[in-house]
């Protein structure tokens, strides 16, 4: 055997032993339990930011502080929360130095943003979760907010899906178990819920970590580092102002790159505000997804009151759940 074959079968094996060595650490992290930040207590801080869209009204950011300085916290603001740069909330560079500061900020235990829109993909590789690691916090939000979640939990870290001070612009009694459920979540109080039965459920049981967010976002994701893994994972996904086709679109999206092959169910919370064509697309949001994972034997949940909606229920991301699928009703229970 010639040197040279000799050296090209040492390499060959020592690449193949760093790459199964990888992905099993790799598969470790991902299915280990997550780091879970230290629940609010009253004289804790929260610290509001915007890492996406532009804040045109105050008033919903004013009712929001009042809001959580009623429950005893205490409220620091971005620099630049109503800066504008066109779309955005300032320029990437505010609005990444917004975020970089709540996050090395020891006395923030959770940042809290302000809405979502578009723009967080654009900061999330400028920020430096160093001192965050050593000192965890909170970081809530949905939608645009979705890079973040699974960003953290690629980290190892529980995040909170939930309603953003914008949010306050919703009647109060149109947001009660929204601001009801976010506050419990923050303050680890258990979550629960019990929802009436879609008739497109499929119905069964399931366990694992809750992950995912807004479809759009997800599918925007593969192929990064941000892009989650599901093995073994319940995915939560949700979405707004959507054609039909699009979310078919990014359903195969999600299926052709591992989503669901291995994921032990799904929820799908709000589908809001849904276009079709003139040309009807054919199917409603539930047979699409029924029909891209019919293949896969775990349950589906429809209809969660989570995402783009008045109704929109604190959810813990990263968090393990147990889910019961029955006819009538629905059970999703968050395991502390």
């Amino acid at each position: 055997m010639s040197i040279n074959l000799r050296l090209n079968i040492l390499s060959f094996l020592l690449f193949s032993f760093l790459f199964n060595f990888n992905t099993s650490a790799q598969n470790t992290i991902y299915n280990a339990k997550l780091t879970k930040p230290t629940y609010l207590k009253s004289g804790d801080t929260i610290a509001i930011v915007a890492p996406a869209g532009i804040l045109k009204n105050k008033e919903p950011i004013e009712k929001a502080i009042k809001l959580v300085e009623s429950w005893g916290l205490h409220v620091i603001l971005g620099k630049h929360l109503f800066g504008s740069n066109f779309h955005f909330s300032g320029t990437d560079t505010e609005r990444t130095e917004d975020f970089q500061s709540a996050l090395d900020n020891k006395t923030v235990k959770a940042i809290w943003c302000g809405r979502g829109g578009y723009g967080t993909v654009r900061i999330i590789d400028r920020l430096d979760f160093t001192k965050f690691k050593t000192n965890p916090k909170w970081i809530i939000g949905y939608s645009d907010i979705t890079v973040l979640h699974s960003h953290l939990h690629t980290l190892g870290y529980e995040t909170l899906h939930a309603m953003m001070p914008v949010n306050m612009k919703v009647k109060k009694e149109d947001r009660l178990k929204t601001v009801k459920t976010f506050k419990k979540a923050l303050f680890g109080k258990k979550l629960n819920y019990k929802i009436a039965s879609s008739p497109y459920n499929k119905l069964g049981t399931a366990k694992g970590q809750l992950v995912g967010g807004n479809l759009s976002i997800l599918q925007s994701l593969l192929g990064s580092v941000s892009s989650i893994n599901t093995k073994g994972k319940i995915l939560f996904i949700e979405d707004v102002g959507e054609y039909l086709y699009s979310i078919d679109r990014m359903i195969y999206a999600l299926k052709r790159s591992g989503y669901f092959k291995n994921c032990n169910g799904i929820i799908v919370g709000g589908m809001t505000n849904i276009k079709d064509n003139s040309t009807p697309f054919g199917q409603t949001v539930e047979e699409i997804v029924l029909e891209a994972t019919k293949e896969f034997d775990f349950p589906i949940l429809f209809d969660f009151p989570a995402g783009h909606d008045k109704d929109n229920r604190a959810i813990f991301l990263g968090r393990e759940i147990e889910m019961k699928i029955g006819k009538k009703h629905a059970i999703v229970k968050f395991i502390k």
